[in-house]
């Protein structure tokens, strides 16, 4: 799994509206009115920690409270802060006090000259104070370095890193704030949810109220308050707007079976749009680990798979666009019109449709209530260590609900799994039943349905009910974690898309009658292409087209198998 600081860079190196200037090091911070020797002190600061460190001058107590706020917006890490005792507006010993609030973790010296000593050494009890230092130092190598070197060491041995990426603040059982989070881990975007203390100091430090919660903190500062995602994708460098009106190739879904189009097909010469309104991966990148795909023989994380064919998709220049949704999908001519909720629309020559499926909703009286606030569906790999400690439940009895009980069982206190059916064996692989039996942290409850769910703004306590007696149970619960049934996201569409009475996608032979003839509407001599739906030109691949099998490997290969049809069908209009 890569480290914060890889995808912070990997990130940077692919999104440059995002990029930061990267700092050279944590920050040394000097405070002094004389301009003078504000310069003075500097240059010795620069001689010795230059490279390590990044010193930054301010004039005035007022002004250095601004920049710790800056910088603590920003991430950067503050390691000293060198105040004069004596300056207008607010002592140095008075802005010390307040920077206590602001970086808790920075040394803190005070400059003063020799008749004030007496109140830097009451300083060093009643702010807390690290040292003082007299004015002037000469040589430094004598009467500065040596102290400031201690410091620094007791900082480095003591401290956390600085973080670079974005900031999220909201409530950890708010909707909104889950639907950040997704869109976040979604783009691989590196993020870190601050809540609690650490939470309250960031918001009191951004001055932001709490009824403008969530909130996004970019890594050059800027707040953005209770945002839509269109406008937290623009600040991070993500394209929301396609760059031309005409493509070759759209691809409207970004999960396995999309992006195995999108890659195939713009590694194949068509101009090619991949659109997704969430992020890349779908449901598949919300895996821990996906351990019977071809070619990883020690598994791999369903977000590093996605990451990876997101790399293989930018190398072949396939354009990218997020958080815009497709409303509608028309036959002009030749071309076929995709619009978008923000109203513009593109031209292609073919689109591949594979939105996936989404999980089906907790039939429990209750639920809808606490989605978001304890109840989710699916779960990111993210998810796991903030339930350290914790009980968590489980629902569903496939794969994924299997690979999910195992990795949150990794950090939780117990996860337990809800089956509606009499034995896990029926729809999860065998590899996984044996691994779940053999972990005690993880208990199997079968012929279990959570039936209603209560709590106060939060998922607190759920009804289980048996399914062979119809007896119930009321259990303490605050995170539930929902892997059921498969409802494709196919209402968008026109009725000219014939679907399955599930509202799956129906292609090629399935569109047949009987009599095996295509059915009126369509306009060609041909029969449908495998995987081509109802509307020539439009193919469908992965779960979202009906009786597909859903299976990460599928879902790719019925992604190249699209393209392969695409080329068919340009070569015959």
């Amino acid at each position: 799994m890569w480290s914060s600081a890889r995808l912070v860079r990997r990130w940077a190196a692919t999104h440059p509206a995002w990029r930061t200037p990267v700092p050279r090091g944590p920050v040394l911070l000097t405070v002094e009115d004389d301009p003078a020797v504000s310069r003075a002190i500097a240059r010795d600061l620069r001689r010795r920690y230059g490279g390590d460190h990044r010193v930054v001058r301010a004039e005035s107590g007022r002004a250095a409270l601004d920049v710790l706020r800056e910088l603590t917006l920003r991430g950067e890490a503050t390691a000293l802060i060198l105040a004069d005792y004596r300056m207008p507006g607010m002592t140095g010993i008075d802005f010390l006090e307040q920077a206590m609030d602001l970086v808790p973790q920075a040394k803190r010296v005070l400059l003063t000259a020799y008749a004030d000593t007496d109140a830097a050494i009451r300083a060093v009890n009643d702010v807390d104070l690290d040292h003082y230092l007299v004015k002037p130092w000469d040589p430094p190598e004598e009467q500065l370095y040596p102290v400031l070197d201690e410091l620094l060491d007791q900082w480095a041995r003591d401290s956390r890193p600085g973080f670079e990426g974005v900031t999220l603040l909201g409530h950890q059982w708010s909707a909104e704030t889950q639907g950040l989070k997704e869109f976040l881990a979604s783009n691989q975007v590196p993020y870190r949810h601050l809540r609690g203390d650490e939470g309250a100091s960031m918001q009191q430090t951004a001055g932001i109220a709490d009824d403008a919660l969530p909130a996004v903190v970019m890594p050059d500062g800027v707040v953005l308050t209770c945002p839509p995602l269109r406008e937290v994708a623009e600040r991070l460098g993500l394209a929301t707007t396609a760059g031309s009106p005409l493509y070759d190739l759209v691809v409207i879904g970004s999960g396995p079976a999309g992006l195995g189009a999108a890659v195939y097909g713009a590694s194949e010469g068509l101009r090619t749009l991949l659109v997704d309104k969430a992020g890349v991966g779908g449901q598949a990148a919300r895996s821990s680990l996906i351990e019977n795909y071809l070619g990883f023989p020690q598994g791999v994380s369903g977000a590093e798979l996605a990451q990876r064919a997101r790399d293989q998709a930018v190398r072949f220049d396939v354009e990218m666009l997020t958080a815009a949704s497709a409303v509608s999908v028309v036959a002009q001519g030749e071309g076929r019109v995709v619009r978008f909720d923000d109203g513009h629309e593109v031209t292609a020559h073919a689109v591949v449709i594979a939105t996936g499926v989404w999980w089906t909703r907790l039939p429990a009286t209750g639920a809808d209530d606490h989605a978001g606030r304890g109840i989710y569906y699916g779960a990111s790999a993210h998810e796991a260590p903030g339930c350290k400690g914790e009980d968590v439940f489980i629902v569903g009895a496939a794969n994924s609900a299997g690979q999910a009980a195992l990795h949150f069982a990794r950090y939780a206190n117990r996860v337990v799994m809800l089956v509606r059916g009499p034995d896990l064996r029926l729809r999860m692989s065998e590899y996984l039943v044996a691994r779940i039996e053999a972990d005690p942290r993880i208990e199997v409850r079968t012929c279990s349905e959570v039936t209603a769910t209560e709590g106060d703004g939060r998922l607190e306590r759920i009804v289980i009910t048996d399914t062979r007696d119809g007896g119930t149970q009321t259990l303490p619960a605050s995170r539930m974690f929902v892997f059921i049934g498969a409802e494709p996201p196919t209402g968008w569409l026109g009725e000219q898309f014939v679907r399955d009475e599930r509202g799956f996608l129906l292609t090629g032979p399935a569109l047949l009658d009987a009599d095996g003839r295509t059915p009126h509407e369509w306009p060609l001599a041909r029969n449908p292409y495998h995987l081509e739906s109802s509307v020539p030109g439009v193919f469908v691949a992965g779960d979202v087209r009906a009786e597909s099998v859903k299976r990460v490997a599928s879902a790719v290969g019925e992604g190249a198998m699209a393209v392969t049809l695409v080329h068919r069908y340009l070569e015959a209009t």
